[in-house]
């Protein structure tokens, strides 16, 4: 407690002040927190510093709007912190967590939002361009594992016309994309089993709507 609030009197002041900075630093307070509190998995710096720089619908990749740690963490005003040990980025603590989920209109369309922004990542030039024969560490995609893994699980709880647009694109070619062979490639069988299991299930509810799997 700080002069006499409660946490939730606390996180919702520095949520103010988040937003009161406005413009891009705004963005960089705000998305951060969507991000982190309705990933499937915890996020790794790269990854969030990439989803953060990926333009939803544009076909490129701009490196100019991957914003640095540095910033990102300055932007959220104490709320994120990065866990050097295991390379990844967390709310400042789980009672944040639930808080933000208390809150469901500060984030309304998170799933559909972060569906949105790995197909955008997926569709772009620069990814469509990989190699799906062979797959190496390639600079500059550190999001392409989790957008190849995890989009269909967003897209499952929360399908937008947009994110719908974007995934019969990804279709299109998907046996020669890259993401096919990430998502075979992932080391814990059973969760790619798993995820392989929900991407068919989206697949036919975004062809076939009316086969009864829109509700899933």
């Amino acid at each position: 407690m700080t002069d006499g609030l409660g946490l939730g009197d606390v996180y919702g002041e520095t949520l103010s002040r988040i937003k009161g900075q406005g413009g891009e630093k705004s963005r960089l307070g705000m998305a951060p927190l969507m991000w982190i509190s309705h990933a499937e998995r915890p996020f790794k710096v790269g990854e969030l510093c990439q989803a953060l720089g990926v333009e939803i619908g544009s076909p490129d990749l701009d490196s100019d709007n991957v914003p640095s740690i540095k910033t990102v963490l300055s932007c959220c005003q104490g709320l994120v912190y990065e866990d050097k040990e295991a390379s990844t980025v967390r709310l400042i603590h789980v009672t944040l967590q639930e808080h933000l989920q208390a809150r469901p209109e500060l984030f309304s369309t998170a799933h559909s939002t972060i569906a949105e922004t790995c197909l955008s990542y997926l569709n772009s030039h620069q990814i469509k361009a990989l190699s799906s024969s062979r797959f190496h560490n390639f600079r500059g995609t550190a999001f392409l594992e989790y957008s190849s893994l995890c989009w269909g699980m967003h897209a499952k709880r929360e399908l937008s016309q947009v994110a719908k647009e974007l995934a019969l694109k990804l279709f299109d070619d998907y046996g020669n994309h890259i993401s096919a062979k990430t998502l075979l490639d992932a080391e814990n069988r059973v969760s790619s089993l798993l995820t392989l299991v929900n991407l068919h299930s989206l697949v036919v509810c975004i062809v076939h709507p009316s086969s009864g799997l829109s509700t899933l």
